[in-house]
């Protein structure tokens, strides 16, 4: 499995681009849940959680994912 280069389009991540694991036909997750910034740590746990979901290529490669929902205290609260 390789990967794919996405921009993050809207909520706190917007314009944020990376890598994400690519799969078989060489598109991103349908979902991901980025923790922004990366490795932000709120006093007494994990900070927020955004979830984006995969919206489509944008060319040279890169494919754009939309932001849909915070959660506040993290998924795994």
């Amino acid at each position: 499995m390789g990967e794919v280069t996405v921009r993050f389009v809207g909520g706190p991540a917007h314009d944020l681009v990376r890598a994400l694991p690519a799969g078989p036909d060489g598109s991103p997750p349908a979902r991901w849940v980025l923790r922004h910034p990366d490795g932000a740590e709120a006093a007494g746990g994990g900070g927020p959680d955004h979830l984006y979901e995969r919206e489509h290529a944008a060319g040279g490669g890169t494919w754009t994912m939309r932001f849909v929902h915070t959660y506040p205290v993290g998924m795994t609260e």
